[in-house]
C-alpha cells in the first residue's frame, strides 16, 4: 500500500475487472457500507476508504488548511485512486462524498464511468431562491453545541440525522462513529460541509450521475435532488428511495441496497 492508501486505510475488496468505489459522509467511516459490501463482492472490486479526520483516521495526517476546503479531499480521493492504479470506477458517494467525488470528477473525468449520489447537497444554507434547508444562525447553534461539549452533541445529532431513537443500532453506530472523531476535527468538518456552495461547479460535470434520495432526510432537502438534476452539466437520473433519515444505507439497507446495485447494473448495461 502507498502513502495514501495507508493513511485512508484503504481496503480492497471482492473480485472483477470493474472497480467501485464507495465513499461516506460526515460523522462516519468505511464501516457505514457494512450491509451493502456483501452484495458486491463476487462480482467487483470493491474500494473502500476513511476520508481524514473520521475517527478510525491518524489525526496527524489531518490538514486543517487542506481540509478546509472540500477540494482537499478531492485531492484525496485522486491520489489514492493514482495509488492504486485504477483507471475507471463507478464512484458511489454518500453526503459530502457525492460533491467530492464532483469536485474529482471534474478534474480527471476519465476515471469515472458513473458517480451514483446519496443524500447529496450542493449547499445546506438557504439562499434567494434556493432552499437548503438551514439558516446560518442554525448552524452557529450546531457549531456552539459541538465546541461546548462535543459528546453531548453527538448524543443529540446522531438521532436526528438517522431519523430514530437512541435504542436503534443505526443511530448507536452513527454515534459510535461520530464519537471516535477527535472533537476539534469534527468541528473544522463540519464547518467545511455545512458552510460549502459547490453550487457553482454542478454545470462543469461531464460524468453522468445518479443521483439517490431519502424520502425525508434532516439534512437534504427533497427538492435538493431536482436542483442537481437541473444544475448537473452531465446527464443524470433522479430515484427518491421512501426512507427516512441522512443514513438509510445504515437504517434502511433492505430499501437502499436494491436501488444501489439497480443504479449500478443501469451503468455497466449502458456502456456494453
Amino acid at each position: 500500500m502507498g502513502i495514501a492508501a495507508e493513511a485512508h486505510n484503504v481496503k480492497i475488496l471482492g473480485s472483477g475487472t470493474e472497480y467501485i468505489v464507495l465513499a461516506h459522509g460526515f460523522g462516519t467511516d468505511q464501516s457505514v457500507w457494512k450491509h451493502f459490501v456483501p452484495y458486491l463482492v463476487d462480482n467487483f472490486r470493491v474500494i473502500l476508504y476513511d476520508n481524514m479526520g473520521a475517527g478510525t483516521t491518524n489525526p496527524d495526517y489531518f490538514d486543517f488548511e487542506r481540509h478546509s476546503i472540500l477540494e482537499g479531499y478531492a485531492s484525496d480521493l485522486l491520489a489514492i485512486l493514482e495509488e492504486l492504479q485504477v483507471e475507471s470506477c463507478i464512484f458511489v458517494g454518500h453526503s459530502v462524498s457525492a460533491m467530492i467525488g464532483a469536485i474529482a470528477s471534474i478534474s480527471r473525468p476519465d476515471l469515472f464511468t458513473k458517480l451514483i449520489m446519496v443524500g447529496a447537497s450542493p449547499r445546506y444554507l438557504n439562499d434567494v431562491e434556493y432552499y437548503g434547508g438551514f439558516e446560518q444562525e442554525d448552524l452557529d447553534q450546531l457549531f456552539d453545541a459541538m465546541a461546548a461539549n462535543y459528546k453531548a452533541w453527538c448524543y443529540g445529532f446522531a438521532p436526528l440525522a438517522v431519523g430514530g431513537d437512541m435504542e436503534s443500532v443505526a443511530v448507536q453506530e452513527f454515534s459510535r462513529t461520530l464519537f471516535n472523531m477527535r472533537p476539534d476535527i469534527a468541528l473544522i468538518v463540519s464547518r467545511t460541509i455545512f458552510q460549502s456552495d459547490m453550487r457553482q461547479i454542478l454545470s462543469l460535470v461531464s460524468v453522468p450521475c445518479h443521483i439517490i434520495q431519502a424520502e425525508k432526510d434532516m439534512a437534504v432537502p427533497m427538492m435538493i435532488s431536482e436542483y442537481l438534476h437541473q444544475h448537473i452539466g452531465a446527464e443524470s437520473i433522479v430515484e427518491v428511495m421512501a426512507t427516512d433519515g441522512h443514513l438509510p444505507q445504515l437504517s434502511s439497507p433492505d430499501t437502499v441496497i436494491p436501488v444501489l446495485l439497480k443504479h449500478i447494473q443501469l451503468d455497466i448495461e449502458a456502456r456494453r
